[in-house]
């Protein structure tokens, strides 16, 4: 069973973001950052709420990085899982702080830096090693290089090995075959999702989860629209449909 305890994001070695107007960029204690708005010395002892100048008089405030800014900052290996389907992931496993937390399928880590900053102890597999570098930096600019323990290789080649896990999230072609180990991976009333980009792959994990005794299995299509305001009136926008994917939840009975 896991237990409770205070989640571990590290402040103390993280980069800011220095914002100003429609500009904002991310910078580490001590740097030196040089644009066509002057020249920025970042003081070792910045802190969130300050506001610094460049030798040009423009002045930044700084930030923490929040979740959102996670999406936009961090290097990218490939297309990262949307906000709204990181919400959702959220939502219907309920991960919260103590969890122990399976993923696969790390890519840029958005994820799982998520799952971390919510205090979740996280293990994730990402097969290509080059990816893994990158997000485990992307881990130490999010904070959580101490909740996130990003492994290089194949999970399905370390299913005996692993068990007792209160959530499972995958984002992996081979997610039917994790998914057939669930009721292992996962401890009793722990929770499966599934994220994939095509209904054939989709199709197969709901028909494993069943064939597993997995419960209150169901099958989202993240669809997201903006709205537009204008003098004429408001509606959904009609620039384009805003899928992402398909998203499929169970439950270890």
């Amino acid at each position: 069973m896991a237990t409770s305890r205070t989640p571990s994001t590290n402040w103390s070695n993280v980069a800011y973001l220095f914002v100003t107007d429609d500009r904002e960029y991310l910078l580490d204690p001590g740097e030196r950052f040089e644009s066509d708005l002057g020249i920025l010395e970042v003081p070792e002892d910045v802190a969130p709420g300050d506001v610094v100048e460049t030798h040009l008089g423009t002045a930044f405030t700084v930030r923490r990085l929040r979740g959102p800014d996670l999406f936009t900052h961090l290097e990218r290996t490939g297309a990262p899982m949307m906000p709204r389907d990181v919400g959702l992931v959220v939502g219907k496993t309920g991960v919260a702080a103590g969890d122990r937390v399976l993923d696969a399928g790390t890519g840029t880590g958005i994820l799982s830096a998520y799952m971390g900053r919510m205090g979740a102890d996280v293990v994730t597999y990402e097969i290509d090693a080059d990816f893994a570098d990158v997000a485990r930096a992307n881990m130490g600019i999010a904070g959580v290089a101490d909740a996130v323990d990003v492994r290089t290789g194949d999970v399905t080649e370390d299913l005996d090995e692993l068990s007792g896990f209160d959530v499972v999230t995958l984002d992996t072609e081979d997610a039917p075959t994790v998914v057939e180990r669930a009721p292992t991976l996962l401890g009793r009333g722990g929770s499966l999702a599934v994220y994939s980009p095509f209904v054939e792959n989709t199709r197969e994990v709901v028909a494993t989860a069943e064939a597993v005794g997995l419960q209150g299995i169901e099958t989202l299509d993240t669809i997201q629209r903006e709205m537009d305001f204008d003098d004429r009136g408001s509606r959904p926008s009609t620039g384009g449909v805003g899928h992402t994917g398909y998203l499929t939840f169970a439950r270890r009975p």
